[in-house]
């Protein structure tokens, strides 16, 4: 048994490396999207608090090998979210919105010929807000809301591979991404209600493969 042991060790510590000049790693992800809300209530309704819930969706990612350590990862993947809020003493659901937020960091590989790989990243998303259905009627305000439907924001990464086989290896994530857009009432002029920050926790599991 100890002998079976140690050759299990043996051969996942030479597993083939999945970080090699020129490969494009692919992975899909399951991701808990976590919003770490910020509201500013600078706007015209004061006391008006927003939030926005917690949503689980797919994720499909690319990483290029710049070098051997140095990788390059465009992120892709979408989510409804439904918005909240309370004014004086009232609490309900806006209704829902769609985040599109395409992000691209540059990676660094550590231990690239190892089967557990960890790596840490950095850098810009755009998000595209779309399919906005929000509105103040729920807390008695006879509006709906819209939103900038365009932000631009930073993002940090940690992860880790790790190989089964020769052709895959399983894969945890975490980032933290920056986005932030205004709410406007339609029924006040287009008035600012507020600047939300979202600013989302994204944590992931999934699987991966080399080409």
């Amino acid at each position: 048994m100890k002998k079976l042991a140690i050759a299990a060790i043996a051969a996942a510590l030479a597993a083939p490396a999945f970080a090699a000049q020129g490969d494009i790693l692919a992975r899909f992800r399951v991701i808990n999207i976590n919003p770490d809300v910020t509201w500013n209530n600078s706007g015209a309704v004061k006391g008006l608090n927003v939030d926005v819930k917690d949503q689980w969706a797919p994720e499909l990612d690319f990483t290029y090998m710049i070098t051997n350590n140095i990788g390059a990862e465009l992120i892709l993947g979408t989510a409804r979210h439904e918005v909240t809020a309370s004014v004086g003493g009232k609490s309900a659901s806006l209704g829902k919105v769609s985040v599109l937020p395409p992000t691209v960091t540059l990676q660094y590989h550590f231990a690239p010929e190892a089967a557990f790989r960890p790596y840490v990243g950095a850098g810009i998303n755009y998000t595209r807000i779309y399919d906005v259905g929000i509105g103040a009627q729920g807390l008695g305000l006879p509006t709906d809301l819209s939103v900038d439907k365009n932000s631009w924001g930073g993002a940090l990464q940690v992860g880790a591979d790790y190989a089964i086989n020769k052709d895959y290896f399983i894969n945890i994530d975490v980032k933290k991404i920056w986005i932030k857009t205004d709410v406007t009432a339609d029924a006040l002029g287009g008035a600012k209600v507020g600047e939300l920050k979202i600013n989302p926790w994204v944590f992931g599991v999934g699987i991966g493969t080399k080409f």
